[in-house]
């Protein structure tokens, strides 16, 4: 599930940086999946 979060974020974030529509939002919610990721790969815990 959490994969399927990133993709959607990233594919809004490129739309973001296309369009210049509510990138700073789609910015910030990259940046806490990518923190969430990273806690959870450090943790040792299953992403999946």
């Amino acid at each position: 599930m959490l994969w399927t979060i990133i993709v959607v974020l990233l594919v809004l974030w490129l739309l973001g940086l296309i369009g210049g529509i509510g990138a700073g939002f789609i910015h910030l919610l990259l940046v806490l999946a990518l923190i969430v990721l990273v806690f959870q790969l450090l943790s040792g815990r299953s992403v999946a």
